[in-house]
């Protein structure tokens, strides 16, 4: 597991039917790129998130691979139909074991 795993949702608690919503998704993640050396000069172990996912109501929504090149505390910015009321999870898995999930409630009028 990484130092850090905190996790942070933005996105409207409430929409109309078929509305388009924004949702922003965080990690505070120290991401290590396996790339670098201690100062005695061994390396320095890969250490990021991989695959961040977002359901909604069971179905996936999105999915977004990661690589060495991507810097710390990644921020996801995507967007969606408000289809039903329900719940959206979403959750990060990398290296190490490391993983974590979130989740956030909308209700759809």
């Amino acid at each position: 597991m990484s130092k850090t795993s905190r996790t942070g949702i933005t996105m409207p608690a409430q929409a109309k039917k078929g509305a388009l919503i924004e949702i922003r998704a965080i990690a505070q993640h120290d991401m290590e790129t396996g790339f670098r050396y201690t100062e005695d000069g061994k390396r320095i172990p890969r250490d990021i998130i991989q695959l961040f996912t977002c359901q909604y109501n069971g179905e996936e929504i999105f999915r977004a691979d990661f690589y060495p090149g991507t810097g710390a505390n990644p921020l996801v910015i995507f967007t969606t139909v408000a289809v039903a009321s329900g719940t959206l999870v979403f959750k990060w898995v990398g290296d190490g074991g490391y993983e974590a999930v979130n989740q956030a409630q909308i209700t759809v009028s």
